[in-house]
């Protein structure tokens, strides 16, 4: 069979601070309430995210990678990780904060958890006025003066906050503290994990529980990252038609295009997967003369065998994903 661009079904998961933005903006197709997370692309076990169309329909990733090998991920990502697929891709709609959190590393994870660290990004999507991140601290701390903060109610005080708008992106490594806050909605990219210390969390009751959510204060301590910095924004420039850097780190690369017509794209010097995520307009590409049309708030997945594509867009910008 002939690998050819694919979609696959999201997941959509309920959030204490979720709202209805994916739903709203994005098209989402679902009818509960305070959906929080669209998982667009999935390994994580139990959350596997199926293809939505064509020949491999219902098919996991796991499926595709058991079945196709190195043309699905290419011969790097396989030989590296087997049949696991690196990455998890989601949109996050935060209506109210999530909690304050921090991720373990690789080493920690796979000590603890048997799970890969949680290197992430974001990439806002859209910010209601006034509307912050939460990204590292706002002044030297050390462990000693952290718990401190923590244990007399100040923790937020030593936190830095910035204000976002559209366009603004984060690269979060493992042990940064770090929290979505009310009014952000934005892409998510991430190596696939799902491990999260919960720091802090406002002191909320979950509505379907009757409870607050579990902290998890001495896990986090020993993996918390206490360095300060005066600017955790990442800095980038976009040209139309061209492919900006976006982050690149050792876990995942992403640039940003902006495309106004058409943009030709030849990866046979690429040994990876690509991923395209929509976050403004709606782009065409078009692959051995098939249209696939990707929408704002849909993410396309291209396996490695195919090289050669065109994208197409009246104006659009996309965020391109590769390993």
């Amino acid at each position: 069979m002939t690998l050819y661009p694919i979609k696959f079904t999201p997941l959509f998961k309920y959030r204490i601070w979720g709202g209805n933005k994916l739903k709203t903006v994005l098209n989402k197709n679902y009818t509960e309430e305070n959906i929080g997370e669209s998982w667009e692309i999935s390994d994580v076990k139990g959350d596997e995210t199926l293809v939505s169309e064509g020949p491999l329909a219902g098919k996991s990733l796991r499926d595709l990678i058991k079945d196709f090998k190195e043309e699905v991920v290419g011969a790097h990502v396989y030989k590296t990780f087997g049949e696991e697929f690196p990455l998890l891709i989601k949109f996050i709609d935060a209506k109210t904060p999530l909690s304050i959190q921090v991720h373990p590393s690789n080493e920690i994870a796979k000590q603890r958890h048997n799970s890969f660290g949680k290197n992430e990004m974001w990439y806002v999507m859209e910010a209601e006025k006034d509307a912050e991140l939460i990204v590292g601290f706002n002044q030297k701390v050390d462990k000693a003066s952290y718990i401190k903060a923590l244990e007399t109610g100040k923790i937020l005080e030593v936190l830095n906050n910035d204000t976002v708008s559209k366009g603004d992106t984060y690269y979060i490594p493992t042990g940064r503290i770090h929290a979505i806050g009310a009014g952000v909605m934005l892409a998510e990219i991430q190596q696939t994990s799902d491990i999260t210390y919960r720091i802090y969390d406002y002191d909320r009751v979950d509505a379907t529980t009757g409870k607050t959510r579990e902290l998890h204060t001495d896990l986090a301590v020993d993996v918390i990252d206490y360095s300060f910095d005066s600017n955790y924004k990442t800095n980038y420039t976009i040209a139309e038609n061209a492919t900006n850097t976006l982050v690149h780190s050792p876990y995942f690369k992403t640039n940003i295009l902006n495309i106004q017509g058409d943009i030709k794209k030849d990866f046979t010097d690429l040994d990876s997967f690509v991923i395209y995520i929509c976050v403004e307009g709606s782009l065409d590409l078009v692959c051995s003369g098939k249209t696939y049309t990707v929408a704002k708030g849909e993410t396309i997945f291209l396996p490695a065998a195919i090289n050669d594509i065109v994208l197409k867009a009246s104006n659009a910008d996309v965020l391109e994903v590769y390993y």
